[in-house]
């Protein structure tokens, strides 16, 4: 890094606008916020095309992002989702149980991770065309997929280039149940080992996943940090305090992707049985926003599943730009989290769920992690389990609290999310990048005027 020229950041991430996944969220937020303190920021990710042909795209994100970042596109191949049949080989036409065969073994064999392996010789590629006409100070890689951390490792031991790994998710660790996704010994546990190894820091989303990888690599213990991911406040809905029409139903909502891991088929048995026997639930709908499963054709299964309950006033309303988000919230009366079990599972949208200052029913197992962020939220309502009795008494109570929570109640909602803010989680560790580099982020208008 020449004297007085801002470090020179290399962001590594897959999912960038316009992906619609959640993490891109996190990806965005962490590209402003170093753009923001004077970084030079390039980042390194999958084409456009990728996300609008394969997993739906939401291009109003890409407005988003802060005009200083140069984005750096690099061609992903996705054969497994290639529904084109002009586009397939003759192969996968006559003889489809060979050509699978073949084809994992394909993805795997230069870095072993399912459908993401192959793209680590072109993301390397364009690492080093990037290192080469400007060398990178700092790399910032997010996960998953996994094959992201390569171009750290990559540029790390060959130009000694410093890195950072932030895992959204974990590799090694399932976070549903606690077990291994991989074998010891194996390609990635030794992979692992030595990303983490030689990480200048690595981020986890929760505590309960940090702790899990600070026993796994007590050598690395100290360099782990938790970083949430907290809620965006110019995309968050308002948390301005109001109570419903006492003459209107009530509107429940759930925003968000809903995958195979989600209990939507237990919810919506507690949900009949409540609207078939509680007056504050009359007319009452249950809305879900969002894409049915992670590609861009929804889960039959999953609207099959929702179209058995429309009569309960269950529906599905497709997939939500982020920009309309905070309107859309600002229809609820209370909010509907909806999560898959595990210990270490928090979810991004528990965050912006405090944001909207609502009810906020969780219907997921009590061992979740989202239980330690809502620990204390005014109208916060769990279950102690998934069996439908438990999952109607959940709803009950919060209808009844949107029907008559005071002001009072209301606001301290709003002043809990406050420490939410993504920026609050995110700023400590771009400070601390900040000084690993010796760069003095230069000051923002704010602090010149305070």
């Amino acid at each position: 890094m020449a004297p007085g020229t801002a470090p020179h950041v290399l962001y590594v991430a897959w999912g960038f606008p316009p992906c619609r996944g959640g993490g891109v969220y996190r990806a965005l937020a962490t590209v402003n916020g170093l753009a923001a303190k004077g970084f030079r920021v390039t980042v390194l990710t999958a084409t456009r095309e990728t996300f609008i042909k394969f997993t739906g795209a939401d291009t109003s994100l890409e407005a988003l992002v802060d005009p200083r970042v140069e984005v750096v596109r690099v061609p992903f191949s996705w054969p497994h989702l290639e529904m084109d049949v002009r586009q397939w080989s003759p192969l996968r036409a006559f003889m489809p149980r060979v050509w699978r065969r073949a084809r994992l073994r394909l993805d795997v064999l230069d870095f072993p991770e399912k459908s993401y392996g192959p793209w680590k010789k072109p993301l390397l590629e364009a690492a080093d065309r990037i290192h080469a006409a400007d060398p990178v100070d700092m790399v910032v890689a997010s996960a998953n997929p996994n094959v992201d951390f390569a171009v750290a490792d990559h540029l790390h031991r060959t130009a000694r280039v410093p890195y950072v790994m932030d895992y959204r998710d974990a590799w090694m660790l399932d976070v549903f149940d606690g077990g291994l996704l991989h074998e010891e010994g194996s390609r990635v546990s030794k992979l692992e080992k030595r990303f983490i190894g030689n990480a200048s820091e690595i981020w986890f989303v929760n505590e309960p996943i940090r702790v899990w990888h600070q026993k796994r690599y007590p050598e690395a213990a100290d360099r782990m940090h938790v970083v949430a991911n907290g809620y965006d406040p110019d995309l968050a809905p308002s948390s301005q305090p109001h109570s419903p029409d006492p003459g209107a139903p009530l509107r429940f909502g759930y925003i968000g992707t809903v995958s195979g891991k989600v209990p939507l088929a237990e919810f919506a048995a507690g949900w009949s049985l409540a609207r078939s026997r509680s007056e504050a639930l009359a007319g009452a709908t249950a809305e879900i926003w969002g894409y049915l499963g992670y590609y861009g054709s929804p889960s039959q299964d999953l609207v099959d599943l929702i179209e058995d309950h429309a009569d309960d006033g269950v529906v599905y309303r497709g997939p939500l730009p982020k920009g309309q988000v905070k309107d859309v919230y600002s229809t609820f009366d209370a909010t509907l989290l909806i999560l898959g079990a595990g210990l270490y599972v928090t979810s991004g949208k528990v965050f912006e769920y405090t944001a909207a200052a609502l009810p906020i029913v969780s219907v997921h197992s009590p061992e979740n992690a989202a239980k330690d962020v809502l620990q204390g939220y005014p109208l916060w309502f769990p279950v102690t389990d998934l069996e439908p009795e438990t999952v109607a008494r959940a709803l009950e109570e919060a209808a009844e609290a949107a029907r008559s929570a005071s002001p009072e109640v209301r606001a301290a909602c709003a002043e809990f999310s406050r420490r939410y803010s993504r920026e609050l989680q995110l700023d400590p560790r771009l400070d601390a990048i900040a000084g690993r580099l010796g760069w003095q982020p230069p000051l923002v208008d704010s602090e010149v005027t305070a």
